[in-house]
């Protein structure tokens, strides 16, 4: 198929228009590209001087305070059930020492023989063992509502920091 001069000519201006386009939108998209790295930078730069900044200064007046106030509560209802747990489980350990020492049990003998007779023989589960268990349940609903107390939501901590203005003074 041959084409007429004119038809070639138009061809031609039809290519290196097309060339020239894509030229064009070369140069547009390296132009885009810059000012997305630019861009980005400067994002790099605003975060790092004014963001990271506030979010450094509303974490350390919010949230730091209200973790150390937490821990100090955690930490002090642990200390209280241990040393309520430790007391009680040592009371309860030096009763059942002290009931099945000989001596204890010669003097009650002395006093009373029918009762040294019952308390020799008996090797069922005797007060001590329920005085360990109301103990140990105790110190549990203690942990419990240590606990419960540290993590609930108290509205008492939480102040606004600054009020609205009200309408007599915005005038």
């Amino acid at each position: 198929m041959s084409l007429s001069r004119k038809r070639k000519k138009e061809l031609n201006q039809l290519r290196k228009s097309a060339e020239d386009l894509w030229s064009n939108q070369q140069t547009v998209l390296a132009h885009a590209n810059s000012v997305a790295q630019e861009a980005s930078r400067q994002l790099g730069h605003l975060t790092r001087e004014e963001v990271a900044p506030r979010v450094r200064t509303g974490y350390e007046t919010y949230v730091r305070p209200s973790l150390d106030q937490a821990k100090g509560f955690a930490r002090a209802a642990g200390d209280t059930a241990e040393k309520t747990l430790g007391t009680a489980l040592g009371s309860i350990l030096a009763v059942g020492d002290l009931a099945n020492d000989v001596r204890v049990q010669r003097a009650v003998a002395r006093v009373s023989p029918r009762t040294a007779a019952a308390i020799a023989p008996e090797k069922k589960r005797g007060f001590g063992a329920y005085l360990a268990i109301g103990a140990g349940v105790l110190a549990a609903a203690g942990v419990a509502y240590a606990v419960w107390q540290t993590f609930r939501a108290d509205d008492e901590l939480w102040v606004a920091d600054d009020e609205p203005p009200t309408a007599g003074a915005a005038s």
